[in-house]
């Protein structure tokens, strides 16, 4: 199947800055030439909104009524002024905002505090209009193995503080983290698809040594998906498998309308020399009468037709957690799709800092 992750940014792009909601926007060039919207100065904040502030920058709209669901969100309108993400989500009652406050002001949301309010607008900033600069562009390769990109950096005016989102910017120019492994797009999947999370809390503190089952690959970079084998990994899946098997001929094929985001199903998964094999996946966007699905099991995005998924909604077929997860290579990058299906041996040393759910892995020599 073809890999399609480009797709996956075009749309998650056009998911993330194109707002269905009625109020009047107003689109802004921002940082980096990016399209930016921003309510427009005329804009008069209902009173049944609710501000929620100091967002992460990836955070999508289903997350933001997910984090509110409590409170039956009627709808969001995400913003995004250079690195500051803030959202305003209508809540229908003010009893409703007032209780969303006392909730959930000051709460961890992917490691940040959690700024909810009655504000009319958020706080003050410098406007995100870029000006044609007076100093010139300084270009450069960054140094990052397999990453040999230019990138462009504004040269700071004399006596310019230096700005915590530059930092951010400039470390991510070296081991971008791929959108599908990213925390905030694994956590949203994994609740759509497993419901009780518990296991996840255990992944961060695995340590030593460790043979590494390779599923897929991000060419060019350090990040695989693997299968940790171990005992209870072995015990998973042939209970998977031989369930999957058992049930293949007697799901039923999908209806085209049922098919759209998060829905769980059931497709054919090419496994390399081994054949195909019909496995457990989740729908991440639609494009037409194609399906682009992320397979479980093998972190492994693929074009799948409408027409060849099959249902597989029953909490049954969802009780064994994932097969495989995100990894990270130390010392290393993966420059070829020749160590898929191979498994490599060495030691897990531990979490990324930023994304506890990907374990670093030293292979040994």
């Amino acid at each position: 199947m073809q890999d399609c992750r480009e797709i996956l940014l075009e749309s998650n792009c056009s998911m993330s800055w194109n707002s269905s909601d009625s109020e009047p926007s107003a689109k802004l060039v921002g940082k980096n030439g990016v399209l930016e919207e921003q309510k427009s100065p005329g804009f008069k904040k209902r009173e049944t909104e609710v501000y929620v502030g100091n967002l992460p920058l990836d955070v999508s709209k289903e997350e933001i009524l997910y984090l509110l669901k409590d409170f039956s969100p009627l709808y969001v309108h995400k913003i995004q002024n250079g690195c500051k993400c803030f959202a305003f989500v209508d809540l229908g009652s003010m009893q409703k905002v007032t209780l969303a406050i006392q909730e959930l002001n000051g709460k961890l949301f992917h490691k940040r505090k959690l700024l909810v309010n009655t504000s009319k607008r958020p706080p003050k900033r410098t406007p995100d209009v870029i000006q044609q600069p007076q100093a010139p562009l300084v270009s450069g390769k960054v140094s990052g193995e397999g990453f040999g990109k230019t990138t462009a950096i504004a040269q700071l005016a004399p006596k310019a503080p230096v700005d915590r989102c530059e930092t951010e910017k400039l470390r991510a120019a070296f081991f971008a983290v791929p959108l599908e492994m990213r925390g905030s797009f694994l956590v949203l999947l994994l609740r759509e698809c497993f419901r009780d999370l518990s296991w996840l809390a255990l992944i961060h503190s695995i340590r030593g040594e460790a043979g590494l089952l390779v599923t897929s690959i991000v060419p060019k970079t350090p990040f695989f998906w693997a299968m940790h084998i171990t005992e209870a990994l072995h015990q998973n899946m042939q209970a998977l498998f031989s369930t999957l098997a058992q049930a293949e001929e007697q799901q039923p094929y999908l209806k085209e309308s049922a098919v759209q985001r998060g829905t769980r199903c059931l497709a054919e998964y090419h496994l390399g020399d081994y054949g195909r094999a019909w496995n457990r996946c989740w729908v991440l966007d639609r494009v037409n009468t194609w399906a682009v699905v992320m397979f479980i099991d093998f972190g492994q995005l693929a074009t799948v037709p409408v027409q060849l998924l099959r249902s597989l909604d029953s909490d049954d077929f969802w009780t064994i957690p994932p097969l495989t997860q995100p990894f990270m290579l130390e010392k290393d990058i993966l420059s070829s799709y020749e160590v898929v299906h191979r498994i490599l041996k060495g030691k897990i040393t531990g979490a990324l800092n930023s994304e506890s759910h990907i374990l670093k892995f030293e292979e040994s020599k």
